[in-house]
């Protein structure tokens, strides 16, 4: 591990710079499994983890940036690190779809664990797997649960901005669609949509993302009948009309950096940032009121079932055994990472 700390350290150093600036194949028959990478790359979980308490040190968001990027990952074609791609002559990249577009974030951080692994066990972890690890770390160092991470994805060869576009849920929608999206992928649309929702227990949301709630909810020309009063007029202040529609808001007004069960504590209160946060417990006669409920009296039940609803949504359409490939970079297919190179050297 000594001989191999040269490279982990140069490659924090270049991490560090990158949060200062701007926005090998295997066996057909492989299954997911938390001891995947035991023989082959044991140093996985303390490296991700390193980076992740790195980036913290200058941006406490990172952590909810980390876990969104899992989510919006395994809601197109499954948890295959197709969202890291970057546009190319034969991608068209996700992260430009509506749901994503200068709005989704973390890569650079992304690439910072990639490169510390493929500098420690090159051509092992595939930038699915780093994601589903970082999102577990993430949680976990905000002070909610941990659990043990099904890992041997495989990265995918292609990427699928219109299918990003409508399958990843979005924060204007009702319950019925966001019933409707989770079904799609294979997650119920009772405890798994209820406890993956507490995911925004932390982190922050553009203005863009709540302004009709605020000042035309579905064309009335009325706020959301939903929003606390006293609430309402906090968010007015931070999101005027006309104002500034990249400036970011808590998405938990109480306690915005850590996971806990505040989330539905603010739902009980109509402080519900997000309308499809809200539709959860003020959507009449909805079998999700129960969990809300469930969840704000009683912590241990919220982490419990959160970190069954993240297992199960790892799980979606894994790509295993032969099927894809392990990248080099998370950025591009191998091909045009060979290419890359090849025209580098020459």
């Amino acid at each position: 591990m000594a001989e191999k700390m040269p490279c982990f350290r140069s490659i924090m150093a270049t991490l560090f710079v990158s949060l200062l600036l701007p926005p090998g194949s295997l066996p057909a028959t492989a299954t997911l499994s938390p001891s995947f990478y035991d023989n082959t790359c044991p140093e996985v979980f303390s490296v991700i983890r390193e980076i992740v308490e790195y980036a913290l040190l200058s941006d406490p968001r990172i952590a909810a940036s980390l876990v969104r990027l899992h989510f919006h990952d395994c809601f197109v074609n499954g948890c295959d690190g197709s969202i890291l791609l970057d546009n190319s002559a034969t991608i068209e990249s996700e992260k430009e779809a509506a749901p994503n577009n200068n709005s989704v974030r973390g890569f650079e951080v992304v690439d910072a664990m990639k490169k510390a692994l493929e500098c420690m066990c090159p051509g092992i972890v595939s930038c699915a797997d780093i994601l589903t690890v970082a999102a577990r770390e993430s949680v976990d160092l905000a002070g909610g649960p941990s659990w043990l991470v099904p890992l041997g994805r495989r990265d995918s060869t292609t990427a699928n901005r219109t299918l990003a576009d409508l399958a990843i849920p979005a924060p204007f929608e009702t319950l019925d669609v966001l019933k409707s999206k989770f079904a799609a992928v294979g997650l119920n649309t009772s405890t798994d949509l209820v406890a993956l929702s507490g995911a925004h227990t932390f982190g922050r949301a553009r203005c863009i993302s709540v302004i009709d709630r605020l000042y035309n909810f579905n064309g009335t020309g009325n706020p959301d009948p939903t929003l606390n009063a006293t609430y309402l007029e906090t968010l007015r202040k931070v999101c005027p009309v006309g104002g500034n529609e990249t400036v970011l808001v808590n998405l938990d007004p109480t306690t915005p950096n850590a996971f806990d069960k505040n989330y539905y504590t603010n739902l009980e209160a109509q402080q519900g940032l997000l309308q499809s946060d809200q539709e959860l417990f003020s959507t009449s006669g909805a079998d999700t009121i129960e969990i809300v409920d469930r969840f704000s009296r009683d912590q241990i039940a919220f982490f419990e079932s959160f970190a069954v609803s993240m297992i199960r949504m790892g799980n979606i359409s894994p790509l295993t055994g032969s099927e894809g490939e392990i990248r080099m970079s998370c950025r591009k297919v191998n091909a045009e990472s060979r290419s890359s190179n090849q025209w580098s050297s020459s």
